[in-house]
């Protein structure tokens, strides 16, 4: 018997796929930096547009919110320090209309708003008698009507309260630091001891700026608000949903109706003691083109997408005998990366889903042709841009669903691994190593 002409084969010839597939998963691996300084440019960027909007708001008027009218009177305690004892509305109606606009700062943009309020309702004695201080303790003379806004520098207009008939004009606060420390005031002096002349009827217009949101206080023993605007992306995430609400493409009309039974503070007290905030409501204008937000959701499924391009590459190798050098593999895996780029770049100037297709398309493109050339074969390259098609539409459509994005992720991620897994065994593992065998290895 003649011996065999084929030299012997040694380890790297035996196991060059098995090599092969190693090198590809240190490559995805390392093209997970670059992934990881497009994370970086995001939140950047985000930064930045933080810093525009903390500017305009600034200049125009910052998130506000509303709370009052509130009565307070000076209260002598047994410290040196002077308190208030606090009294709220026994009902609160606020009706009014947001006139929103867009500012630019460059790419940037903030929602800003002009509001015009009218406020009215009644105060009960009832609420004081609900105290546990003396009458003779409280300074009745010195008693002052308090609105609270959170920045006093979007105030429109001069506020005038009218009060039985009787009209109070409103002042700077001139309160130490407090619950309403950013507040305005109106002198109310009484008799000491008449609390009958807290019964009274209430009402005025309150005009300011703001921006981004607008938030009332349910100080009222029952608290009752109205708001309707040309807005069409209002959020209403706050501690009441409105009882009533319409969104349509004309903007918005909401209503909201709050108890003292569901807050946490009562209708009087003393000293601040209490979290008066803690269950404010109102409502957001939202701008619906969060692309920092999903432009970081999608860089987070880039091993998903680099890892499986590659897959499908090598799976192509072992069934049409073809090889990628490990370089083909990283110039495909740069192209997946600088996906994230285009999508932040374009994304900051139109549509975040129209940004997403033009990057993929120019991505998808990319690698087509640099595929069909690499490998002188057009039905690969288009095989690949399928493929990668359906991958990106996947990932677009998950990213896109906020409440399903776990459930639709999962079922993706498993139905791919099956299809994988499929695949897998179709493959002659035995015969990876034998180069001499021109036979496809996919049965």
């Amino acid at each position: 018997m003649e011996p065999s002409t084929n030299p012997p084969r040694s380890f790297f010839d035996i196991n060059s796929y098995a090599i092969k597939a190693f090198i590809i998963v240190v490559l995805v691996l390392v093209l997970l930096i670059p992934t990881t300084m497009v994370d970086s440019i995001i939140r950047e960027r985000n930064n930045r547009q933080e810093e525009v909007t903390e500017q305009i708001s600034h200049s125009w008027g910052k998130e506000q919110q509303v709370t009052g009218p509130v009565i307070a009177i000076p209260y002598l305690g047994d410290t040196t320090k002077t308190q208030y004892a606090y009294i709220l509305p026994e009902n609160l109606r606020i009706n009014g209309e947001i006139i929103p606009e867009k500012l630019r700062r460059g790419i940037f943009s903030v929602a800003v708003y002009n509001a015009k309020l009218q406020l009215s309702g009644n105060f009960s004695s009832d609420a004081f008698n609900s105290l546990s201080v003396s009458p003779s303790a409280l300074n009745w003379q010195k008693a002052v009507l308090l609105i609270e806004l959170t920045d006093l520098n979007g105030i429109g207009n001069q506020v005038v309260l009218n009060w039985n008939d009787k009209k109070l004009q409103f002042n700077p606060n001139s309160l130490p630091e407090g619950p309403f420390s950013s507040s305005i005031q109106a002198p109310f002096p009484m008799s000491p001891g008449d609390t009958a002349a807290l019964n009274g009827n209430f009402n005025f217009d309150l005009k300011f700026r703001g921006s981004q949101s607008v938030k009332f206080s349910p100080i009222g023993k029952t608290t009752k608000v109205a708001l309707n605007s040309s807005w069409t992306n209002p959020s209403f995430d706050e501690a009441f949903p409105p009882a009533t609400r319409r969104v349509d493409e004309n903007g918005f009309a909401a209503t909201w109706e709050a108890q003292h039974l569901n807050r946490s503070f009562p209708q009087a007290w003393v000293g601040d003691k209490f979290n008066i905030h803690a269950s404010d409501f109102g409502v957001k204008l939202f701008l619906p083109t969060e692309v920092y937000q999903m432009s970081t959701r999608a860089i987070k499924y880039a091993i998903l997408i680099i890892g499986l391009t590659f897959l499908i590459f090598y799976f192509l190798e072992l069934s049409q005998r073809l090889a990628l050098h490990p370089l083909q593999y990283t110039l495909i895996g740069l192209a997946l990366c600088i996906f994230y780029t285009l999508l932040i770049s374009i994304s900051e100037q139109i549509n975040f889903m129209l940004a997403y297709l033009i990057a993929s398309v120019l991505t998808i493109g990319l690698i087509v042709v640099y595929t069909a050339a690499a490998l002188r074969s057009k039905r690969i390259g288009i095989t690949i841009g399928v493929a990668l098609a359906l991958l990106y539409g996947f990932i677009f459509v998950v990213i896109s669903a906020d409440d399903q994005a776990l459930l639709m992720g999962s079922l993706g991620l498993f139905l791919i691994l099956a299809v994988v897994m499929y695949v897998s065994t179709k493959i002659n593992w035995q015969q990876l190593g034998n180069k001499t065998n021109n036979k496809s290895i996919i049965h």
